[in-house]
């Protein structure tokens, strides 16, 4: 099993982080209600994971089901988490909109800093994967800062020793650590052969959508949003759906 996770990390298409801001293409419709939480509850506290390997946050009936594809070592998805995470709670909130994000890993980096965000599930992976994108300068300035050939090196390692090293380089391991995912912990999420499996998956999914071209990408009630790359593109189109 694990020499098919190595094979499927070492021909992942290494699709673009892209940015790109066109016009609208979803279709006008009439605003949609809201659906207050249950007593006692909040839907941004409300959390699932998919069928098809993502988490969700929010009402899981929702009329706006928005799933978003990310990945964790794309700037341009950083500037999107920075930008558009507290809009999206507030319509999360108002039972309006739930929100989906799929894992795109794009290399090895990516894999184990994303097995490291999706450590603790669902309730904590939001906040994870907003810290993470906060802190994406800091840990890409670990990897830049590492001697010619080291990573090429731990390139040559078996997965289940170059996803622990590289989360510790990037000193992504230490950071989870302080947010309660316990080292004991991430090391065995970093060798959980399922997951690197699943991750795999969602990669190969995407890859097989017509219309998708890199991250983020974005599908509004299972259509994908062509040119909404960041929140002020991706906006309009929510409340074109009724947000």
């Amino acid at each position: 099993m694990m020499n098919k996770i190595a094979a499927l990390m070492a021909v992942l298409a290494l699709a673009a982080c892209k940015k790109e801001e066109t016009s609208n293409t979803i279709a006008a419709s009439a605003p949609v209600a809201g659906t207050p939480a249950p007593a006692g509850q909040d839907w941004t506290t409300t959390f699932a994971a998919s069928p098809e390997g993502g988490f969700v946050m929010g009402n899981p009936n929702a009329p706006i089901k928005l799933v978003e594809y990310g990945s964790l070592t794309c700037p341009h998805c950083a500037e999107f988490s920075e930008k558009g995470t507290a809009p999206l709670k507030a319509l999360v909130q108002q039972g309006k909109l739930s929100w989906e994000f799929r894992n795109y890993v794009r290399d090895s980096i990516d894999t184990s800093t994303t097995l490291i965000a999706r450590c603790n599930g669902p309730a904590s992976f939001f906040g994870m994967l907003e810290a993470l994108y906060a802190d994406q300068p800091n840990w890409f300035a670990k990897i830049q800062a590492l001697p010619q050939g080291t990573l090429e090196s731990i390139g040559n390692l078996p997965p289940a020793q170059q996803f622990p090293k590289l989360a510790e380089l990037t000193g992504v391991k230490d950071f989870a650590a302080q947010r309660g995912v316990p080292t004991a912990k991430a090391d065995a999420c970093l060798t959980d052969v399922a997951q690197a499996e699943k991750l795999a998956k969602m990669v190969e999914a995407a890859n097989g959508m017509a219309g998708f071209v890199g991250t983020p990408t974005f599908l509004i009630n299972g259509q994908i949003v062509p040119n909404a790359a960041t929140w002020e593109t991706l906006e309009p189109n929510l409340k074109a759906a009724g947000a």
